[in-house]
């Protein structure tokens, strides 16, 4: 698996720009084939799947849809950067929408505090930041939830979640609507805050981010391209799909 630049390693990342290009359609093309492989997938997973545990394929129908409920989080991400349409409206329409599948997640309320985190990485100001030269994961998760995480989105998901299972077997539900939510959630703060953002950064890192090692099938598994991060920091301009090219300018 490939790592991270380490601690010690974490200097500024050479920087060769990509050009904003035209977006067109494809950062809404990319949306709702996020949006409805994750709807369709669950429609059959609840309604028609009875899983033999003894199997390796449910097991794995879990993690494609974890996968899935990351990529609604990162296309509501692209549309914070304003990156999946040039149309405001139709750009904050999917925003809200993919935020909201996701754990009822608030786009507007969301919307300036990853800005804030944007312009004060790393500093007291940033509400991603756990102050500590080698935090811990659970605190730091603990620490990071607290600040995003509402009382109406624990009573929407527990409404949601009783009212699923009048209508599928409880254990899909749980299996394939709760568990991958879960998964995702730590996916996403795993490679696109803990492992970024840990740790001491040298003076001249501007982003306080590193980067994953340059390996774009993984880079994609692990979180969509947000590995590397430094690079989204450095050119949030960027929609996740064109992340990789930032990469190989780096040429590392």
């Amino acid at each position: 698996m490939p790592s991270t630049i380490t601690p010690s390693s974490a200097a500024a990342v050479p920087v060769r720009r990509v050009k904003p290009a035209p977006l067109g359609y494809r950062g809404v093309a990319a949306g709702l084939l996020i949006l409805g492989a994750w709807a369709a997938l669950l429609t059959f997973l609840l309604a028609f799947y009875r899983p033999d545990w003894a199997s390796p394929w449910p097991y794995l129908l879990v993690l494609v849809q974890a996968h899935l409920y990351t990529g609604l989080f990162i296309t509501a991400h692209d549309a914070m950067h304003g990156v999946v349409s040039r149309n405001v409206r139709l750009n904050n329409a999917l925003g809200t929408l993919t935020a909201l599948l996701f754990a009822f997640n608030w786009f507007p309320g969301m919307l300036p505090k990853h800005h804030q985190h944007h312009r004060h990485v790393g500093t007291a100001a940033d509400p991603d930041f756990h102050d500590g030269r080698h935090p811990s994961f659970l605190f730091w998760f603990a620490r990071f939830a607290w600040n995003y995480v509402t009382w109406w989105q624990i009573g929407l998901m527990a409404l949601t979640y009783n009212l699923l299972k009048l209508a599928f077997p409880m254990a899909n539900v749980i299996a394939f609507w709760m568990v991958p939510a879960v998964l995702a959630t730590l996916q996403l703060f795993f490679f696109g805050t803990y492992l970024p953002h840990r740790g001491e950064h040298s003076p001249d890192n501007a982003h306080k981010s590193r980067s994953q090692l340059r390996h774009h099938l993984w880079a994609f598994v692990s979180c969509y391209f947000f590995g590397y991060h430094y690079e989204h920091h450095d050119q949030p301009y960027l929609p996740w799909w064109r992340l990789w090219r930032a990469k190989e300018a780096a040429g590392q």
